[in-house]
């Protein structure tokens, strides 16, 4: 098996920009050691936050009973995140990039939210897809010195749940 070296700026792109799962688990292994205790502390951030509708047994978002949330607890979720818009939202506000650039094999990046591109002071966050949860967005824009977090959960398309986020 081939091992492929990735800096820390390509992992974040990769999950910021593609949803990229296997650069989420790598990145929490980076942050904590293990899969396992990176969990551990989402979890210790939800308690810290006061945030009571939220478990989460996985990095990715797949599908268990014991992991689950709300689109409150989503948005006071984002609410921190922006704490750090500087670092986060130049990732999440780009709507295509490479990975790989500098070899024979460069990786194109394409945002799995679209919005960004066509939706006018669109600068996030992230767009998240199971069977049992739905198309996913929770999502930032900025307008007129105005920032607003939208979270659609559950819709039944990408292209409704856009709507709903508009």
């Amino acid at each position: 098996m081939k091992l492929e070296e990735m800096t820390i700026d390509e992992l974040i792109k990769s999950v910021c920009i593609a949803s990229a799962n296997d650069a989420m688990y790598a990145l929490s292994e980076l942050v904590a050691t293990t899969n396992e205790n990176f969990i551990k502390m989402m979890n210790e951030k939800v308690k810290e936050l006061k945030l009571i509708n939220t478990n989460f047994v996985n990095v990715t978002g797949f599908d268990d009973e014991n992991h689950y949330t709300t689109a409150y607890d989503m948005a006071c979720i984002a609410l921190e995140l922006l704490k750090y818009k500087d670092i986060i939202l130049p990732y999440t506000s780009t709507y295509d990039s490479y990975i790989r650039n500098d070899t024979n094999n460069p990786f194109w990046l394409v945002n799995t939210n679209k919005m960004v591109k066509y939706y006018q002071g669109m600068d996030g966050l992230k767009t998240g897809y199971t069977s049992k949860a739905g198309f996913c967005l929770t999502s930032t824009a900025k307008r007129n010195d105005v920032r607003l977090i939208s979270v659609i959960m559950k819709a039944d398309s990408s292209a409704n749940r856009n709507a709903m986020t508009k």
